[in-house]
């Protein structure tokens, strides 16, 4: 099906202003492009709670470190429209980067202490960049709920933390991740993996499992529930840990396992790096 799409901020902010004026409850989803099932997952439910649903498809330079792969990230803006029609997106903002950053940036949305570990603590700089643009699109389109992916669980924890502090009239909707089979995350990263290294990527899900499961059956000790993770991780040559933590929903390290806490991890395999994580209790 067509689906609306515009490349402004104006444009935009119009085809907003029109449908509320109708009487629709407005969702945003926000991407990055390179759509898959996990983002379709996302526009469904929007489209199920909501009666205008926008996606913003953004690759947004500002999350990107120097020698990350910014210039390199899919991008399917054609086969993007196509997924977000069909799952009954009403309209696809697809802004240029100028028109999302006409002049130098010197403001910038950051969440503290949320965003120190994990992905954060190899990452400088990433989350102030996603806090940054998550603000100015829902400034852009003011949405009534946003809808972000549970894979994404950190990104999930900084823009619940933004939106408390500066007291935003949104309402964060976390969408349960979506796998492939053999328990793979979906990510647009996938697209980078070789053979081998797909076939070998499932391992990560597993080691979680791991850890979920010891948690489940009584055991309290982090660092017990983390090693044997390890374990299962190291068994397969073709990965290679960055971290492999248990946190509360905070984002905090924990030693003792208790209500409220994920295992989370991210795993190199050759040059692509994958996140995925689990709630454990």
């Amino acid at each position: 099906m067509t689906i609306a799409v515009a490349n402004t901020i104006a444009e935009t902010r119009d085809r907003v202003a029109a449908a509320r004026t109708a009487g629709a409850r407005i969702g945003l989803v926000p991407t990055m492009g390179a759509l898959h099932a996990g983002h379709a997952k996302l526009i469904e439910t929007a489209h199920a709670e909501c009666g205008f649903v926008v996606v913003s498809v953004f690759v947004n330079p500002l999350q990107f470190g120097p020698n990350e792969d910014f210039q390199r990230y899919p991008r399917a803006l054609p086969a993007d429209l196509e997924i977000s029609g069909s799952r009954g997106a009403d309209l696809v903002f697809a802004p240029a980067v100028e028109e999302m950053y006409p002049v130098e940036q010197l403001t910038f949305a950051e969440v503290t202490k949320v965003s120190d570990n994990l992905c954060g603590a190899f990452r400088p700089g990433h989350f102030r960049g996603v806090a940054t643009v998550v603000l100015k699109l829902l400034n852009i389109v003011q949405p009534d709920r946003a809808y972000f992916g549970e894979k994404d669980l950190q990104q999930l924890a900084v823009i619940r933390r933004m939106v408390r502090d500066l007291a935003l009239p949104v309402s964060i909707i976390g969408v349960p991740t979506v796998r492939e089979s053999d328990g793979l995350a979906l990510s647009s990263r996938n697209a980078y993996l070789n053979v081998a290294e797909r076939r070998a990527a499932p391992v990560v899900y597993r080691a979680l499992l791991k850890m979920r499961g010891l948690c489940a059956s009584g055991e309290r000790d982090a660092a017990v529930v983390k090693n044997a993770a390890f374990d299962v991780i190291h068994a397969e040559p073709l990965a290679k840990v960055q971290y492999l933590e248990l946190v509360n929903a905070e984002m905090q390290l924990v030693d003792r396992v208790d209500e409220g806490v994920y295992a989370a991890a991210a795993v190199w395999f050759g040059t692509t790096r994958l996140i995925d994580n689990i709630r454990c209790l």
